[in-house]
């Protein structure tokens, strides 16, 4: 639907946008459903490093529930329903010494 191609140096679940314009998407399945099945989506969404930050405030904003993973640099937020999105970075450009 999307005229996305598979990337090539990745798993077959990564999509990227052949013209280089919008987001590429990652589809990660579930080891098990939900008990009360809720949650059936979770998306992950690469950002540059400097606009993690402010995706996060604008899903908080529009009511996102949210944790961070202080360790592997990505936040994942939810909704009521349970469907959840990570928030994941690039590395920070080294800072001149």
């Amino acid at each position: 639907m999307l005229g996305y191609d598979r990337r090539p140096d990745s798993p077959d679940e990564d999509l990227i946008d052949p013209h280089g314009r919008l987001a590429p998407f990652w589809f990660e399945e579930m080891d098990e459903l939900r008990s009360n099945g809720s949650g059936t989506i979770h998306l992950v969404v690469w950002v540059p490093w400097h606009e993690g930050e402010s995706r996060v405030a604008a899903g908080v904003a529009a009511g996102g529930l949210i944790r961070h993973n202080l360790e592997e640099k990505f936040w994942t937020l939810a909704d009521p329903a349970g469907n959840e999105v990570d928030v994941a970075t690039t590395s920070a450009p080294d800072q001149a010494d």
